[in-house]
């Protein structure tokens, strides 16, 4: 017979916390031995076990994503920002949620992406000729210019408005904090980012040029009536804000791993198939993301009764640490065969749609940076995000050899 959730001696984390951030893995340690897969917080319950997480996040008709909980805890019920999050891709379900992605997803697929390859070398070495002479940068402020640069290219904005775009997206960033006090400046880049959004597509239609890009796609649906004009300006902004914050800041775990184990830094330089390795051992060891679902009726599970209603929050960012799972898990080992079943980028029917760009991005974006940043160490303290919503380092100080 299942044991309801709540009847489980779980252990309470403060995951709200700012210093939670810092280093979670000790806690996440005391947490397995008290239940392998279940942990509790604030506003319910903590899904962190690797088999758990996959089995149920494919839930798609028990279990939907926890928008609506999110914006009323951040108090923005009625607002533009809460409207918008409700709005989003992947806020939608069933024929709607179908609708929305066949619209994106072309421009998503493997081929479209490689044609693309030239693009971001550029963006990539352009960043690096700007930032390598330096000889010691903060790692993730100069990370934080390649993907939002790579997208300016992809949708043919002016890099001029780059700074202004980089701000609204960290703010974006802490959408899934559930911190209320962060709700003005939600509005406040929601507001602008659907201004440049709109600004974006009416001047392309006044250009009369067609290119073969992100944004000439989004036009085309809604000349076909498959999406709004509001839907476009939405889903531009989610498509900059998921693409931002969550390629930064797995780059920058990813580079940090990568910075303990110099040898291996050094391999990326001048072994492509290596980069592709070194990622994905990194998507498996940290990631961003611990998205929020909702259950929709009682879900019985393992053993374990979730009743309807229940606030379950997957553990996607360090699911890949589960020992049941990975030998030896908080090991950064490029090559280990496991590492291709780690959940990075989700499972179900809203798997990451951009997972082949960020996969992508960040495999020839390491390539180049380890050919132009030799012997790179860690120069300072580092700091960490916020660890619900989209975690990652929020400084990291490193000093090298420039080429």
């Amino acid at each position: 017979m299942a044991t309801r959730i709540d009847q489980l001696d779980l252990m309470d984390l403060q995951i709200e916390d700012r210093a939670f951030g810092d280093d979670p893995e000790p806690w996440f340690a005391l947490a397995r031995a008290r239940h392998p897969w279940l942990a509790k917080f604030t506003h319910g319950y903590l899904v962190h076990g690797h088999r758990e997480i996959r089995d149920l996040i494919q839930m798609d008709d028990k279990l939907h994503i926890a928008t609506d909980d999110v914006v009323e805890i951040m108090g923005a019920s009625g607002k533009p920002w809460g409207d918008f999050m409700k709005a989003l891709l992947i806020s939608r379900h069933g024929a709607d949620h179908k609708r929305m992605r066949e619209a994106l997803k072309p421009f998503f697929k493997p081929r479209r992406i490689a044609a693309h390859v030239g693009l971001i070398r550029d963006v990539v070495s352009n960043l690096l000729d700007e930032w390598v002479p330096k000889g010691q940068f903060d790692f993730t402020e100069f990370a934080s210019n390649f993907p939002v640069a790579v997208m300016f290219g992809l949708i043919g904005a002016d890099l001029a408005d780059l700074p202004k775009i980089k701000w609204a997206l960290e703010v974006q960033g802490l959408s899934y904090s559930l911190d209320p006090t962060l709700l003005p400046e939600l509005e406040s880049a929601h507001t602008m980012m659907m201004e440049f959004g709109s600004d974006l597509v009416t001047s392309r239609r006044a250009s009369g040029e067609v290119r073969e890009d992100l944004l000439q796609d989004l036009i085309k649906a809604e000349d076909e009536g498959v999406l709004s004009h509001q839907e476009v300006c939405e889903q531009l902004f989610f498509l900059f804000a998921a693409g931002y914050d969550t390629t930064k800041n797995q780059l920058g775990m990813a580079a940090r791993l990568l910075f303990q184990q110099p040898e291996l830094w050094e391999r990326c330089a001048t072994d492509r198939e290596f980069c592709t390795l070194a990622i994905e051992e990194g998507l498996r060891h940290s990631s961003p993301s611990s998205p929020p679902r909702i259950a929709l009726d009682d879900i019985e599970y393992a053993g374990v009764l979730i009743p309807k209603g229940s606030h379950l929050m997957f553990l996607l960012n360090i699911s890949g640490r589960d020992p049941r799972a990975f030998d030896d898990p908080m090991t950064y080992r490029p090559g280990r065969e496991s590492a291709k079943h780690h959940l990075a980028f989700g499972k179900g029917v809203h798997i990451c749609l951009g997972l082949h760009l960020a996969r992508f991005q960040m495999e020839e974006g390491l390539h180049l940076m380890a050919q132009r940043m030799r012997q790179p160490e860690i120069a300072g303290r580092e700091t960490w995000r916020r660890f619900p919503g989209v975690w990652g380092l929020e400084s990291l100080p490193v000093r090298f050899t420039p080429v």
